[in-house]
């Protein structure tokens, strides 16, 4: 899967996360997080995950996280690829 143009999923509350992927020659993945000492490791393992089993292998992901689990990163992750076809 290519990313064409800047998209997002997600919102800024509580317990969810914000996903922005924009079109880039090389893969770069960003982590905000309330929790980021403690599982920003994870969160960017579940983020790379899920553009592995995408197909993406380029593209600037920056994710913005207030305490989501990973079923959310993965759907919100999903959501903004899809949208950025």
């Amino acid at each position: 899967m290519k990313i064409m143009k800047k998209s997002q999923a997600g919102t800024s509350q509580s317990s969810d996360l914000m996903v922005v992927v924009e079109p880039a020659n090389e893969l770069r993945v960003e982590v905000e997080s309330t929790v980021k000492r403690q599982y920003g490791h994870l969160i960017k393992a579940v983020v790379e995950k899920t553009l592995a089993d995408s197909g993406v292998t380029a593209g600037i992901i920056r994710v913005n996280d207030r305490g989501a689990l990973d079923y959310a990163i993965k759907a919100r992750v999903e959501t903004a690829l899809q949208r950025a076809q």
